[in-house]
């Protein structure tokens, strides 16, 4: 048994970063919904306990709780935004709307000594985001605070509670994790006993158990996800296990062939290759809502995957009851409320929200409780190639929702070879390591150019490129000008179809990664 930190989750998008954050300390996370009975909470014999943020207002009704018999646990508690605004309510507290709202950095200021931030600066900058503050909270210290938010940090002895107003969890707080260190260690005693490694050995036990002598089918697309899935599972399950790589009509220039290559070379078992492009465009042919593309998208390969489960079953005298699939968390809590919390829908992941309700296949998702570098540290422990781990991230829908609009099969051929112009000039700079994503949106703007002294009405490209840790927040790439000068020189002289190139700076949040 690993020591263990229950997180109480009130629909925050960004949960689990907070668990990340914790394991990434050595201690191990269980996310469970605010909702859950408090018998539940205590169950797994957690040393702390945190209450995540959300976008409710404490004070509005029906606004989620928590059993007010927590705080007599006598467990050492952690809120964060909206469970600090939570606690300071149900223990006799003030919240009311703020008469300016805090969002983005900020400077804070620490105003008494706390183990909460031994060895760090008395000023830095925090990432707040909220709309409320606390006006007052019976026996409370405040430990730290901002120009518009007078406890932005507190402490209550009386019931073992830490309060943050800001967010620890995101890259924008200067010393976030170093703050949830100090928590985990200096005021839980924790001792860091979980390692990546437990979550390898842990999962292939896991999935033995769930899989037992049933045959497994993978989506595998060639990228990160789905290739350390089927390494993983294929540690687990051996022979049960079959891959399938489906090309669905908008992949990229080259794809198909550079997956089936890696596969042969780095993961090795049943792989069954399925050219469906002219299935999924003749789907695909005069939509253009993005979710409505996700959903066909997602729809269509699981028909896929069930022609494919039934001539595996024939050949191989096993029964497929199971999909395995690479979904990381990132796709999940944009698409629903994993833990039955409040959170919004972002958008629908084709592995996600656009799986049909009678898949008729149980699914394995090992990744779906993790980030992608979680899942990149993995893929190293189990001896992938850099070239496979490294790989930047491309969306299961493909370029269907690079391509705004009606998908067809010229408006693809399109928007690959300005991706391919793309990647190479990255490649040729140098910057596919420094960049977490990178793109091109073939857009449905025409615009006038002119080109051999010619008039031409043709369409905007964008290309995007940004950087991350875990998906959930990104900046934009500050892209060398003489690269983005190669890249718009070569997509407009040598993709017909294109005239103009713009490059997208906007940041996660509030713009999504992907356009669609």
């Amino acid at each position: 048994m690993h020591e263990t930190v229950v997180l109480l989750d009130f629909g925050s998008q960004v949960t689990q970063l907070i668990a990340r954050r914790v394991r990434e300390a050595g201690v191990f996370c269980e996310i469970l919904p605010c909702t859950a009975p408090l018998a539940d909470v205590l169950r797994s014999r957690p040393r702390g306990i945190i209450l995540s943020g959300g976008p409710d207002s404490v004070y509005a009704p029906g606004a989620p709780s928590v059993d007010r018999d927590l705080y007599a646990s006598g467990l050492p508690l952690l809120g964060i935004c909206y469970g600090m605004q939570l606690t300071a309510y149900l223990n006799g507290g003030d919240v009311v709307a703020a008469g300016e709202r805090e969002f983005g950095r900020t400077s804070c200021e620490i105003c008494a000594d706390d183990p909460l931030f031994d060895e760090l600066p008395r000023s830095q900058t925090v990432w707040m985001s909220h709309g409320d503050r606390i006006e007052s909270i019976p026996n409370v210290e405040v430990i730290a605070s901002s120009e518009h938010c007078p406890m932005a940090a507190v402490r209550i002895p009386e019931i073992h509670f830490h309060g943050l107003q800001f967010h620890p969890e995101v890259v924008h707080t200067e010393y976030g994790a170093q703050i949830l260190s100090n928590w985990l260690f200096k005021v839980v005693g924790c001792r860091g006993d979980w390692k990546m490694g437990s979550f390898i050995d842990e999962s292939v036990s896991a999935i033995r158990r769930e899989v037992g002598e049933a045959h497994v089918i993978l989506g595998l697309s060639g990228g990160v996800d789905s290739s350390v899935a089927a390494v993983l599972l294929a540690r687990a399950i051996g022979k049960q296990l079959h891959c399938v790589f489906v090309n669905n009509g908008v992949l990229r220039k080259g794809e198909a062939e550079a997956v089936q290559e890696m596969f042969a070379d780095h993961v090795g078992t049943d792989l069954v290759y399925v050219d469906a492009s002219e299935r999924f465009l003749a789907r695909l042919a005069g939509v253009s809502d993005p979710e409505a593309k996700r959903k066909i998208i997602g729809n269509e390969f699981v028909a896929v995957f069930k022609d494919v489960a039934a001539e595996i079953k024939e050949r191989s005298n096993g029964d497929v009851t199971f999909l395995a699939q690479g979904t990381l968390y990132p796709d999940v809590i944009e698409s629903q409320s994993v833990y039955g919390g409040p959170a919004s829908v972002i958008k629908s992941h084709h592995n996600v929200g656009g799986l049909p309700k009678d898949l008729g296949l149980g699914l394995v998702e090992p990744f779906k409780f993790l980030f992608k570098d979680e899942v990149r540290l993995i893929g190293e422990e189990l001896g992938l190639p850099e070239s496979v781990v490294w790989r930047q991230p491309f969306p299961g829908p493909g370029l269907a929702v690079r391509i705004l609009g009606e998908v067809t099969a010229d408006k693809v051929a399109v928007l690959q070879e300005a991706d391919a112009i793309m990647r190479e000039e990255l490649e040729r700079a140098g910057l596919m390591r420094e960049i977490w994503q990178s793109l091109v949106v073939l857009t449905p703007i025409k615009t006038v150019g002119v080109m051999g002294d010619e008039r031409t009405y043709e369409n905007v490209a964008a290309i995007r490129a940004i950087t991350s840790t875990d998906g959930m927040t990104a900046d934009w790439f500050r892209m060398p000008y003489d690269v983005l000068d190669r890249m718009a020189g070569r997509i407009i002289n040598q993709v017909r179809g294109i005239n103009r190139v713009v490059y997208d700076i906007s940041s996660k949040p509030p713009a999504t990664i992907e356009w669609e």
